[in-house]
């Protein structure tokens, strides 16, 4: 084996040129497959550290929230929430898995500034902000994030933020610095001072000292579980953009308490979800079993159902399928480029040397022997070329990554630091390189067989 090693390196050193061609279509195409891998593998992390971050892990919800609870929310609240909360977090094994469990309410109404004879439809959430803030934090995979504290830290229980979608339908552009924001003279010479007699009358019901103000202050008309409405005063600290035009244009988020408090009133508060972050999203088979163990011991074991973050999100998986087509394209192109580069260098190997096969096959050697000699060239060319490869990769991955580039990703509005993941990814280099020395390997099988199966005396007289 180590004279046929031999002999196949001095025969690619033969010829120099030919054999730094191959091995140049070798390295380029193993570059550009991690190249576009490590850049695929950024995309990948950077959306699953944004959906945990916004949505966590799991979510254990009231069963059909997720089909139906758009429509109405607080028909599917959990009632034994705090319970399951303890319960989680008592479980040895899962709380070491865990990194935050928080309750939220998804709620629906009527947003308006009266004193600007604006309103308009809303979805809304309840959150617990510390616990938010914790879940903002998680960042497994190291991706270049700026999530900062919720603009409701710190802030009284009727703070609340919104989308600036909903803050230009409201006319709130001015006091919340939000821009683009047009509203005609005409309509709003038109708008009355205050609210409607009947919204002002349920407002005094609801709080009594509530003053309806103008300025950053709005009213929040949502519906409680039994039909009848329920309003609040929301004192608006910041706008802020969500992305996503369709959730801009009715998001708002406020505390969990006030949430509560605007839907249940005085009986026992509910929530629509608890959220479940773990340390790490391998563990997630793990947390799950586990997780419906402690559900089968709840009182509303029969009502509840765990939804992991992946079908909350179908745009995550989407996009994964689709980058999944567009990688497999690209290296099944490379790869063909690759097999005909290498083919036709064997090719005219063969053809080059028919006179010294018909010499090996002539003192004895056999033709498994010739066989394996053209394959062993071959591959030894999808070898240099897979280390040359990674090399490259990493060399010109770690510049991009120090370089201060900065894109925008999907579902981002701010731009991050552009990184392509090559370093740290051991199983796309490995699966690159055998994936290149294979591809070489075969590549030159066919040239091999055709020296392989030359007639001695035809090898020897040719010229």
């Amino acid at each position: 084996m180590k004279q046929m090693l031999s002999l196949a390196i001095r025969n690619l050193l033969r010829n120099r040129r030919r054999s730094l061609t191959s091995l140049l279509a070798v390295m380029i195409g193993g570059f550009a497959i991690l190249m576009f891998g490590g850049y695929v593998r950024n995309i990948t992390y950077g959306l699953e550290t944004g959906f945990v971050t916004q949505s966590a892990h799991f979510q254990i919800q009231r069963k059909d929230y997720f089909l139906y609870g758009t429509s109405n929310p607080s028909a599917y609240g959990i009632e034994d929430y705090a319970a399951i909360i303890n319960a989680i977090k008592s479980e040895p094994r899962l709380s070491a898995l865990t990194a935050v469990v928080t309750p939220i309410l998804q709620l629906g109404g009527i947003a308006g500034n009266f004193a600007a004879g604006a309103s308009r439809t809303v979805m809304g959430v309840g959150l617990v902000v510390d616990e938010q803030n914790r879940m903002r934090a998680w960042n497994e995979h190291s991706f270049p994030s700026f999530n900062g504290p919720l603009a409701l830290s710190g802030t009284a229980t009727d703070a609340a933020v919104i989308g600036h979608g909903v803050a230009r339908a409201l006319d709130l552009c001015a006091p919340l610095q939000v821009m683009n924001c047009k509203r005609s003279a005409e309509a709003s010479a038109d708008v009355g001072a205050s609210a409607p007699v009947d919204i002002v009358a349920l407002s005094m019901i609801e709080t009594p000292k509530m003053a309806l103000q103008s300025g950053t202050k709005i009213e929040l008309l949502a519906p409680s579980p039994n039909g009848a409405p329920n309003i609040t005063q929301l004192n608006i600290v910041k706008a802020e953009e969500q992305g996503v035009k369709e959730l801009d244009d009715i998001y708002i988020a406020l505390h969990l308490t006030q949430a509560q408090k605007l839907i249940y009133g005085n009986a026992k508060p509910k929530v629509t979800a608890i959220e479940v972050q773990l340390h790490s999203t391998r563990a997630m088979p793990e947390a799950e079993a586990l997780l419906n163990q402690i559900i089968a011991k709840s009182r509303e074991k029969n009502n509840l159902t765990i939804v992991d973050f992946k079908t909350l999100n179908p745009f995550y998986e989407q996009t994964l399928r689709l980058f999944d087509v567009i990688f497999g394209s690209i290296a099944l192109l490379i790869c063909t480029i690759v097999i005909f580069m290498l083919g036709n260098t064997m090719s005219m190997a063969v053809v080059e040397r028919t006179v010294e096969i018909g010499t090996l096959r002539a003192i004895g050697l056999r033709r498994s022997k010739i066989r394996n000699l053209f394959v062993l060239e071959g591959t030894l060319l999808g070898v240099f070329g897979a280390v040359a490869a990674v090399a490259l990769a990493l060399l010109i991955s770690a510049l991009i990554n120090y370089s201060g580039l900065s894109w925008v990703p999907p579902g981002r509005l701010v731009k991050v630091p552009l990184t392509v993941r090559v370093w740290g990814e051991p199983l796309l280099i490995a699966l690159t390189g055998l994936g290149l020395v294979l591809i070489a390997g075969f590549s030159a099988w066919w040239p091999s067989q055709q020296a392989a199966k030359m007639n001695i005396v035809d090898a020897l007289r040719h010229y």
